[in-house]
């Protein structure tokens, strides 16, 4: 229970401070890391967490599956939003790319590791979390079309990438083993994302319906919504791993499924969902201390650094920079959507599933690789928010510069 005393607290006084805190960059989530690694580290640390357990597997997936599922209902303009163009040119072209990408630096740098583990660490690093921050989502400086792309590609992006690294990992699992079963694990694997299809579509599908018609006859109220809404991710993630799928990539499939029914219910009706969601990947941020401590009780890898360097930055940016040419967007707005892609809570999420199931040595290099990463991301990505706005608000005039970004907990870096 200090625990969550302290968590609490943390977020009480970040709530306190969080216009002055913003125009330093200084997020919920960096605070929330900070006080993590301050309060778990050294010999006898105040908090200590057991991290290598099924309830904190199960935990984790909760959290990504109710993230995706925020996601995929938050999408305006139907599950591609309103610039499906752009949308499509990042997802059909530069996050192949930059899977691509990733997992060749990581042949050139890691030429030691095995292929597949190399391959897992790529949709570790890619993933984006929702947008580069919540802040940036909602800041009124930045052009509404590069805020809603941003949004839209991080949801989306997540959903499309978790198959992909359930396939990874349950076959870098089964490689380690003296008498591998590659063709097994990928029919497993196979199997699991077919169950997680399902139980999506079914959950999604009829809840959105039934909630809606509910809602258009006056059966029930908007706090009664809330509560339904919040209900869908659960049942589906509940019902895939029920029948041996996998529960997040079943969470995003429901709101899929679900999203056309959130334009006839009441606007407040995903609230609940989305606070719980902030409240959790807050709670996960802090424990995220305690793993940067563990990673780096040894010190840091030159390579290590220089692969998260490329991934964060060149791994990213030019896929999109590419893929974009003839678009008709401004370099600037180019380089904004390149340079805009921190790796949040998605890549703790699959880093920390990853470390479950892979052996020791492949498990230590996974999470120290995934924490500089998402350390660099922070630090670049993060300072570079107000910045960015600024420059925004001088392009357009600087009319009401100041009036921008809900202060809020934010799910990113």
């Amino acid at each position: 229970m200090l625990a969550v005393a302290v968590i609490a607290g943390i977020l009480f006084v970040w709530a306190l401070l969080a216009h002055r805190l913003s125009r330093w960059s200084i997020t919920a989530p960096i605070a929330m890391m900070c006080a993590g690694i301050a309060l778990t580290g050294g010999s006898d640390p105040p908090l200590r967490f057991d991290l290598d357990t099924n309830v904190f597997e199960h935990a984790v997936e909760v959290v990504l599956a109710l993230l995706l599922f925020v996601d995929a209902i938050e999408v305006p303009g139907g599950i591609l939003g309103r610039e499906k163009g752009l949308v499509l040119r990042l997802l059909g072209g530069a996050l192949p790319l930059t899977l691509g990408g990733a997992f060749l630096a990581g042949y050139l740098i890691f030429p030691d590791q095995s292929g597949w583990l190399l391959a897992v660490l790529a949709t570790i690093v890619v993933p984006l979390d929702l947008a580069p921050t919540a802040a940036i989502v909602r800041d009124t400086r930045i052009p509404a079309r590069l805020r809603e792309v941003l949004n839209v590609e991080g949801g989306l992006n997540d959903g499309i990438t978790s198959p992909i690294f359930l396939l990874c990992v349950a076959v870098a699992a089964e490689s380690h083993g003296a008498h591998a079963d590659y063709a097994d694990a990928l029919l497993q694997a196979v199997e699991a994302a077919g169950w997680a299809l399902a139980a999506g579509l079914v959950v999604g599908g009829a809840a959105g319906w039934l909630l809606r018609t509910s809602w258009a006859h006056g059966w029930t109220h908007p706090s009664a919504t809330r509560l339904g809404v919040l209900a869908v991710p659960v049942a589906a993630y509940s019902l895939s791993a029920a029948l041996g799928g996998n529960g997040f990539v079943a969470s995003f499939v429901a709101g899929v499924f679900f999203a056309p029914a959130m334009r006839r219910l009441p606007e407040s009706a995903a609230a609940m969902t989305d606070d719980l969601v902030a409240l959790m990947t807050l709670a996960l941020w802090f424990l995220f201390g305690q793993i940067v401590n563990n990673a780096f009780w040894d010190g840091f890898q030159a390579s290590v650094i220089l692969y998260a360097l490329l991934v964060i930055t060149l791994v990213r940016m030019l896929p999109v920079l590419l893929v974009l040419t003839g678009s008709g967007l401004k370099r600037s707005d180019k380089l904004f959507l390149g340079w805009m892609g921190p790796r949040g809570v998605t890549s703790i999420v699959f880093g920390s599933l990853a470390v479950i199931d892979l052996p020791g040595e492949q498990a230590d290099f996974i999470v120290r690789v995934m924490v500089v990463t998402v350390m660099l991301s922070i630090v670049l990505h993060g300072l570079s928010t107000e910045p960015l706005g600024r420059f925004y608000a001088r392009r357009s005039g600087g009319a009401r510069s100041e009036q921008h970004a809900e202060a809020r907990p934010d799910r990113g870096p």
